[in-house]
């Protein structure tokens, strides 16, 4: 069974550094995406980054140069590293995994992906 786990998520002030990171299990080899995604309370779910698996990546404007998206070698983990966190950066923050190769606009859409961890909560406090 495929299942997608996230982990990493807590609390940090201002300026501070997390790691997120999403691990893959069941038939890892059906994905060719895997993207981040973040969803604040009463907003809707919005693209943070994504990698293929022939690691090409994408960020949303709003994380590009504080954000790093990357795989491990075995591409069963995808991290996601924060940097300059930033308090509009709280979210719940999301993985999910596509089964094409997703670039452009394509990778944006969450409607893209069809499978989902639970989420991990990121909390960035002034």
């Amino acid at each position: 069974q495929e299942k997608l786990v996230e982990s990493g998520g807590g609390a940090v002030q201002a300026g501070g550094s997390l790691k997120l990171s999403c691990a893959a299990a069941g038939a890892r080899s059906s994905i060719s995406t895997v993207g981040w995604f973040r969803q604040a309370p009463g907003k809707e779910r919005e693209f943070v980054a994504s990698i293929r698996t022939d690691y090409i990546k994408t960020y949303s404007d709003s994380v590009k140069g504080r954000f790093t998206i990357s795989q491990d070698n075995a591409k069963t983990t995808v991290y996601l590293q924060m940097n300059s966190l930033k308090p509009e950066d709280t979210a719940m923050y999301y993985c999910g995994s596509a089964r094409q190769w997703l670039g452009g606009t394509r990778a944006t859409d969450f409607r893209n992906f069809y499978l989902w961890g639970q989420g991990t909560q990121v909390t960035v406090s002034s």
